[in-house]
């Protein structure tokens, strides 16, 4: 959990990269630059925590690329009070970075039990306060906090699930990656009720979102 000038010094060349690579948000280039992200990466593997690659972690899932977690987190256009909901809470990594921007409030949710406790846990240890991590199924979304500014899904999903768009503001924000074996990361916006607008954001590789049965 100990920072270093080591560490500091491969964030500031990761922001560079981000830089060059387009991402311009200064909200998302100061978090990404400030959050350590060799807190949330397996033992073993702290040594590759700042190049621009994903890795894997508990139950065969990923922390995501660094570009993908900067990407994800500009197309949702984030301001202060802002409401987010995170779909897919994994190593921490992406809902640490939606914490370091400033005014912004985060519900997460994990239906790993794995990685639920896992990461409940160094959330804990790192003093890191999302308003609530719950332990469910991320695609019922969690209607009791609703309506959100903006949902993000942090894995591939075939279909966007109905109540998640049922759970944005008007005017809010769902960033998800849709598709089977690759797929396209796609922003909603709410223009109304049951009225959204689609934009496409290029290919993308994700773990699969997975449903629970019931």
């Amino acid at each position: 959990m100990i920072d270093s000038t080591k560490y500091q010094g491969q964030r500031r060349r990761l922001v560079k990269l981000l830089k060059e690579k387009g991402i311009q948000d200064k909200g998302v280039l100061d978090a990404m630059g400030r959050v350590p992200r060799h807190c949330f990466m397996d033992p073993g593997l702290e040594g590759y925590s700042y190049v621009d690659k994903a890795y894997p972690i508990a139950a065969n899932q990923t922390i995501s690329q660094p570009y993908t977690v900067a990407f994800q987190t500009q197309l949702m256009e984030l301001k202060k009070g802002d409401c987010v909901l995170e779909i897919g809470t994994g190593s921490g990594y992406q809902t640490a970075v939606l914490l370091a921007i400033e005014g912004v409030k985060v519900y997460t949710i994990e239906r790993q039990l794995e990685l639920f406790k896992k990461t409940a846990m160094l959330f804990k240890k790192m003093r890191l306060n999302p308003k609530k991590v719950i332990f469910g199924d991320g695609y019922k979304g969690f209607p009791e906090k609703a309506p959100f500014d903006a949902i993000i899904v942090t894995a591939g999903a075939p279909k966007v699930p109905i109540p998640l768009m049922e759970q944005l503001a008007i005017g809010g924000r769902l960033v998800i990656p849709l598709g089977e074996e690759k797929q396209i990361m796609t922003r909603y916006v709410k223009t109304a009720q049951k009225a959204y607008d689609r934009q496409s954001f290029g290919t993308f590789k994700f773990v699969p979102l997975l449903k629970d049965k019931n």
